[in-house]
């Protein structure tokens, strides 16, 4: 199949299936459509893409502003260009009428004569004296101007406004050239600017080398070199794609990953794409050609996590692994040409000798790496620096190894998988000194597995050791062995202890040290693994074991241990709400808005606080907590007057029967007794559905205490007796405070 635009076949012989894709290149003939065109020396890869984030923001709210929105816009960019079709513009601005506040009256008449400050007014607004008027306001009578103003052209609108498109775009590394002042990450060549057939007259000025707009395009630089003639704005993506250049990402990103994978069919394999790799290429190339290249075969030899890093990180490279086994390469590669593609045979070879030499280099690094035994290369942990004012690795490590005792300890495991643990938390960093993973850092705890299975370690230790990185992103795989999750732990506590402790907490956007993405992975891990992990004992624990290291200094143990439970609470919050899609009001119910004491149980306990979550969205979801939320929710606005501690659920003692005197109060007593028993075992057993019968079970009861014919004014006179009943209301909202904050909850 053809690629068929504007009812015409393009470049068949170059242009391979796009399996029904095809841009929408549809036009609104009855108004206006708008080409910008910034052709460019060979873009960075990654700016292609951001900047057309950013004009996708600024583009569409500037011409909103303006009163000009198209009926679409598109933004197209390559290596050599970044573009922008707006279509559907009016022709200009609707007129529209303006009214302008001016100076107070008192100052702008005097005994009815107008002043100065009258007349510079209507001066500089353009009308006459007998234009202003007088209105009242809030703050006094002030005088107005009312006026139309005719809406102004859009191609004056818009050729005032794309140079600050331009030179506002935002990035890294910009340059300067030729003498001019301009600074763009590369040299501007040339400027397109049609509004529908017509050249808008724009130019960026830039010295000598100052680029103004015309109706000039380029075409690809070896398919077809030369410029290319634009009549109208309207056949911008025909003409380019005629001259072998695709200005559409998305197709081009399409293009890319059937070729590959047609590639990769003919030889028997599957292709290994990266999505950041694919983002990459798609901007490296402006008319795409897979091209298959060999390797040597004993390069298979090398871990294939060292070939596939080579081959993508190196040389922007697509592996080929076996159909059955996504762990064995096989000796092909796949890259994307953007030159001649008759000239595949010699595009190949190239490519071949330069990943030959890449993959020599990676072999020569793993053999010498495994000529020294794996504990050697603890000891030079002691020359890498983790943080000036935390140490070394080395000291790094040790810590590791004691913050894994800890958690050990709570969880109470046995000799055995403590020593694994242990062994693996002192070897978890040494191949930060080896050879492999000084040029690819990438590979760190990937080649730690990889040597530790060499030197004889564990198949659970070697595991560990990769593990404990993970996750490494946001997209990426937890740790499934126990001796990985806890090294894992271990390590992101370790830093977010250290750097808190230093003061270098994250602020806005900046997180230089990751640290909410290690507090994110701490929580992830434990909920995943259903780890039952006391996090508010732990990181105690874990300053204390700071205060006493002569080499660390901590000022405030006890204002570090409330910087680092706000630090996971909040955490937890965003996990809650964005991963497991809990509503902000039920995230606020179990963290408790309110009681620092009640949000510490979430640290106490991080799996009950994610079960109790999950549980009141679901009876939000099917309508039972609508059944006890009036009343509990009133219960507890009451009850906050009554001082009872929270975490009383028994009214042994608390309650005076002497003290009634409705028959609503002795039934409350009643449900509250019967109701104990249920709260009890839902605690133990996390079977919040016995705590939820028992709460409906006692609504009606309190409703009619409330609003029955038995109902009793809780705030009476008598104190005595104004306590009895906030005491019997705040046991049932400590009842169902073992589920959640009720106050926090927004009905329904």
């Amino acid at each position: 199949m053809k690629l068929q635009t504007g009812g015409k076949l393009r470049c068949e012989e170059f242009w391979p299936s796009l399996a029904g894709y095809v841009p929408d290149l549809r036009f609104c003939p009855d108004m206006a459509t708008f080409l910008l065109e910034v052709g460019t020396e060979e873009l960075p890869a990654s700016f292609v893409s951001d900047a057309l984030r950013q004009w996708q923001g600024r583009v569409g709210a500037d011409l909103q502003e303006q009163a000009l929105e198209p009926a679409a816009s598109r933004f197209y960019g390559t290596p050599r260009r970044l573009a922008m079709v707006l279509e559907g513009l009016p022709d200009r601005q609707p007129d529209r009428t303006e009214e302008v506040k001016g100076p107070p009256a008192q100052a702008a008449f005097r005994d009815g004569q107008p002043t100065q400050a009258a007349e510079g007014f209507a001066r500089s607004r353009g009308v006459g004296l007998e234009a202003l008027e007088v209105r009242e306001t809030d703050k006094g009578p002030f005088v107005f101007v009312t006026q139309a103003i005719a809406g102004r052209p859009v191609a004056e609108i818009l050729t005032e406004r794309v140079p600050q498109w331009i030179l506002e775009l935002e990035g890294k590394r910009f340059m300067r050239w030729g003498d001019g002042d301009l600074r763009f990450p590369r040299p501007i060549r040339w400027l397109v600017a049609l509004l529908d057939g017509d050249v808008l007259p724009i130019t960026l000025e830039n010295g000598s080398e100052s680029c103004t707009s015309d109706r000039y395009s380029q075409g690809h630089r070896v398919l077809h070199p030369g410029p290319v003639i634009l009549k109208q704005a309207q056949d911008y993506g025909d003409t380019l794609r005629n001259a072998f250049v695709e200005i559409d990402p998305t197709a081009r990103r399409l293009l890319i990953q059937k070729q590959v994978e047609a590639a990769a069919k003919t030889l028997g394999g599957v292709p290994i794409i990266s999505e950041s790799l694919l983002d990459e290429v798609v901007n490296l190339v402006e008319w795409p050609t897979a091209v298959v290249g060999q390797f040597d075969a004993e390069f298979l030899d090398l871990p294939p996590e060292v070939a596939i890093i080579e081959m993508e990180s190196h040389q922007r490279y697509f592996p080929v692994r076996q159909p059955t086994d996504s762990l064995v390469l096989m000796p092909y590669f796949i890259t994307i040409a953007n030159g001649d593609p008759s000239k595949e045979a010699v595009i190949a070879e190239g490519n071949a000798r330069v990943i030959r030499a890449r993959l020599s280099d990676g072999k020569f690094f793993f053999d010498a790496d495994r000529a020294q035994p794996l504990d050697t290369w603890v000891e030079k942990l002691a020359t890498v620096t983790f943080e000036e004012r935390l140490g070394s690795m080395a000291a790094k490590v040790k810590r590791i190894g004691a913050i894994a005792a800890h958690l050990s300890d709570q969880l109470q495991l046995d000799t055995q998988t403590r020593q694994q643990i242990q062994r693996a938390a002192y070897l978890c960093k040494a191949d930060l000194v080896s050879q492999m993973v000084g040029e690819f850092p990438e590979l760190q705890g990937v080649m730690g597995q990889q040597y530790a299975l060499y030197n004889g370690e564990s198949e659970v230790v070697a595991q560990a050791i990769f593990e404990h990185y993970l996750p490494r992103g946001a997209q990426d795989s937890l740790p499934q062995t126990l001796a990985g999750q806890i090294v894992g732990l271990a390590d992101r506590l370790d830093t977010l202890v250290g750097i808190f402790s230093i003061g270098q907490l994250p602020s806005g956007s900046s997180d230089p040290f990751a640290l909410r993405r290690a507090a994110n992975a701490v929580v992830n891990i434990t909920w995943a693994a259903e780890l039952p992990i006391n996090l508010a004992a732990l990181l105690k624990t874990i300053i204390q074991d700071f205060v006493e290291d002569p080499t660390l200094t901590v000022e405030d143990p006890v204002g570090l241990h409330t910087q680092l439970r706000d630090f996971f609470l909040q955490r937890v919050q965003t996990l809650l709400q964005d991963e497991l899609a809990i509503d902000y009001d039920l995230v606020n119910a179990v963290l408790g808005e309110h009681d620092p004491a009640y949000a510490e149980r979430v640290l106490i306990d991080l799996l009950e606080a994610k079960n109790r979550a999950q549980f009141l969205q679901a009876i939000r979801r099917d309508g039972r907590l609508d059944t006890v939320y009036e009343t509990v929710n009133r219960a507890t606005r009451l009850a906050a007057q009554g001082g009872l501690d929270t975490q009383v659920l028994d009214p042994s003692g608390l309650v005076d029967s002497t003290l009634f005197q409705a028959a609503s109060e002795p039934a409350l007593l009643s449900a509250l007794q019967a109701l104990l028993p249920q709260t009890l075992a839902a605690q133990a057993s996390r079977d919040y559905n016995q705590l939820l019968a028992g709460l409906q079970e006692a609504a009606p009861v309190v409703s009619n205490f409330f609003d029955g014919p038995d109902s009793v004014l809780v705030m009476d006179e008598d104190p005595a007796i104004r306590q009895n009943r906030l005491n019997l209301l705040g046991l049932l909202r400590n009842h169902a405070l073992v589920l959640g904050d009720f106050g926090a909850i927004v009905k329904s």
